[in-house]
């Protein structure tokens, strides 16, 4: 697969620190655990404090029960300790189900003999809730191509199709990186996916020889366009994080080349 179509597209110049997309944006990961939340609350930091109205899906939470705190109810916290009250007023977050079970959420659905999300269903209720905001962000649930439902099965990658999103890839720093993030983009290129670029989830203190080297073979998978440092969401500097952290595609100032210098793998050993 080739990457030079998405880096021309994600790469003209552009004011830094100035959000640049608007529209839906779909959050995806090579895997669970990477930090696709976290990156989600970034992503809506910068575009509220940019002046945008956003709103945040997650179309299936799974692994809480009922009164637990999910994924949206986590980015409405980080969101709400690093912008003012004005801006966090344009936030509007939307669970649109939830499956106890940590599974995915086809087999979430199936254990707890719930009826699954419909991919046309999800599509709705994405474009009504779109109507009032200017960016939609929406967070999926484990990888690219889990599954949502056993009738009619469908994947995140079906619903960036059916919305028109671009595509976001949170990805890991450290060994097995590059085959899992490769796999994941050269899925979304076959189905003609607008892939944005990839993020790192959570950039270690202290990188190993690995995570350094893995900078530059990433960027050539797709532009690399963010790095959060791990423990994002427990720092109270959240907001500068989300500056700094994501590229001005997203509202930041990252430049992908000066991090690769800043970590150039001779300083791991």
């Amino acid at each position: 697969f080739s990457s030079h179509g998405s880096r021309a597209r994600c790469r003209r110049a552009q004011p830094d620190g100035q959000l640049m997309i608007s529209g839906p944006l779909l959050i995806t990961g090579t895997g669970t655990d990477v930090g696709k939340t976290i990156v989600t609350a970034t992503v809506a930091i910068n575009a509220l404090r940019a002046g945008q109205r956003v709103a945040v899906i997650k179309p299936g939470q799974t692994g809480v029960g009922p009164a637990d705190p999910g994924d949206v109810d986590v980015v409405r916290s980080l969101v709400a300790s690093a912008v003012s009250g004005e801006q966090l007023a344009g936030l509007t977050t939307h669970e649109l189900a939830r499956f106890t079970h940590p599974l995915a959420p086809a087999a979430a659905a199936r254990l707890a003999h719930l009826p699954a999300l419909s991919l046309s269903e999800v599509v709705t209720q994405c474009h009504a809730i779109s109507e009032t905001a200017d960016l939609t962000v929406i967070e999926g649930a484990g990888g690219l191509l889990v599954n949502f439902s056993d009738h009619a099965p469908w994947t995140v990658a079906d619903l960036a199709r059916e919305v028109s999103a671009k595509v976001v890839v949170v990805v890991a720093s450290g060994l097995g990186t590059l085959h899992h993030t490769a796999a994941t983009v050269e899925a979304a290129n076959g189905r003609d996916l607008d892939v944005l670029g990839l993020i790192i989830g959570a950039w270690p203190r202290t990188p190993d020889l690995a995570a350094c080297a893995n900078l530059a073979d990433l960027d050539a998978i797709a532009p690399l366009i963010g790095a959060l440092p791990e423990n994002s969401g427990v720092r109270h500097d959240l907001s500068d994080i989300a500056a700094r952290s994501l590229g001005p595609e997203l509202g930041g100032r990252f430049d992908a080349a000066d991090f690769a210098q800043a970590h150039r793998p001779e300083e791991a050993l």
